[in-house]
Protein backbone atom coordinates (compact mmCIF):
# COMPACT_ATOMS: atom_id res chain seq x y z
CA UNK A 1 0.00 0.00 0.00
CA UNK A 2 1.41 3.37 -0.95
CA UNK A 3 -0.20 6.77 0.16
CA UNK A 4 1.40 10.22 -1.70
CA UNK A 5 0.61 13.14 0.21
CA UNK A 6 1.35 16.34 -2.03
CA UNK A 7 3.18 18.87 0.48
CA UNK A 8 3.40 22.75 0.30
CA UNK A 9 6.17 24.00 2.67
CA UNK A 10 5.78 27.95 3.95
CA UNK A 11 8.78 28.63 1.52
CA UNK A 12 6.49 28.21 -1.28
CA UNK A 13 8.14 25.04 -2.58
CA UNK A 14 6.35 22.15 -2.77
CA UNK A 15 7.08 17.99 -2.95
CA UNK A 16 5.16 14.86 -3.24
CA UNK A 17 6.26 12.32 -0.29
CA UNK A 18 5.49 8.63 -1.08
CA UNK A 19 4.62 7.06 1.80
CA UNK A 20 4.50 2.94 2.24
CA UNK A 21 4.45 -0.03 4.71
CA UNK A 22 7.03 1.53 7.76
CA UNK A 23 4.67 4.47 7.63
CA UNK A 24 1.51 2.18 8.05
CA UNK A 25 3.23 0.60 11.10
CA UNK A 26 5.19 4.10 12.64
CA UNK A 27 1.23 5.28 12.24
CA UNK A 28 -0.55 2.29 14.19
CA UNK A 29 2.33 2.09 16.76
CA UNK A 30 2.12 6.13 17.37
CA UNK A 31 -1.92 6.37 17.30
CA UNK A 32 -2.03 3.08 18.70
CA UNK A 33 -5.35 3.04 16.12
CA UNK A 34 -5.59 1.08 12.33
CA UNK A 35 -4.45 2.41 9.23
CA UNK A 36 -8.33 2.43 8.57
CA UNK A 37 -8.75 5.11 10.76
CA UNK A 38 -7.26 7.30 8.06
CA UNK A 39 -10.42 6.80 5.74
CA UNK A 40 -12.73 6.57 8.63
CA UNK A 41 -12.25 9.17 10.92
CA UNK A 42 -9.26 11.34 8.01
CA UNK A 43 -7.30 13.98 10.34
CA UNK A 44 -4.83 16.14 9.32
CA UNK A 45 -2.41 15.14 11.96
CA UNK A 46 -2.55 11.83 10.76
CA UNK A 47 -1.43 12.94 7.21
CA UNK A 48 1.59 15.23 8.49
CA UNK A 49 2.42 12.58 10.23
CA UNK A 50 3.07 10.05 7.45
CA UNK A 51 4.67 13.06 5.30
CA UNK A 52 7.09 13.41 8.25
CA UNK A 53 7.47 9.65 9.17
CA UNK A 54 8.51 8.65 5.49
CA UNK A 55 10.91 12.38 4.81
CA UNK A 56 12.54 11.46 8.20
CA UNK A 57 13.61 7.75 7.22
CA UNK A 58 14.36 8.78 3.55
CA UNK A 59 17.44 11.20 5.49
CA UNK A 60 15.11 14.17 3.99
CA UNK A 61 14.96 15.81 7.10
CA UNK A 62 16.46 15.79 10.82
CA UNK A 63 13.35 18.15 12.45
CA UNK A 64 11.41 16.39 15.31
CA UNK A 65 8.08 15.84 14.17
CA UNK A 66 6.53 19.09 15.80
CA UNK A 67 9.55 21.33 13.97
CA UNK A 68 8.99 20.05 10.95
CA UNK A 69 5.02 20.79 11.17
CA UNK A 70 6.18 24.43 11.08
CA UNK A 71 7.75 24.18 8.06
CA UNK A 72 4.57 22.86 6.64
CA UNK A 73 1.91 25.34 4.70
CA UNK A 74 -0.23 22.02 3.07
CA UNK A 75 -0.52 18.61 2.98
CA UNK A 76 -3.50 17.01 0.88
CA UNK A 77 -3.09 13.45 -0.73
CA UNK A 78 -2.02 13.60 -4.42
CA UNK A 79 -2.87 11.62 -7.25
CA UNK A 80 0.44 10.24 -8.40
CA UNK A 81 3.68 10.62 -8.09
CA UNK A 82 5.23 13.20 -9.90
Amino acid sequence: MELNLQATFQDGTEKVISTGAPEIVAFEREFDKPITTMQESPRYTYLVFMAWHSESRNKSTALKFEDWTNTIAGIEVAEEKK
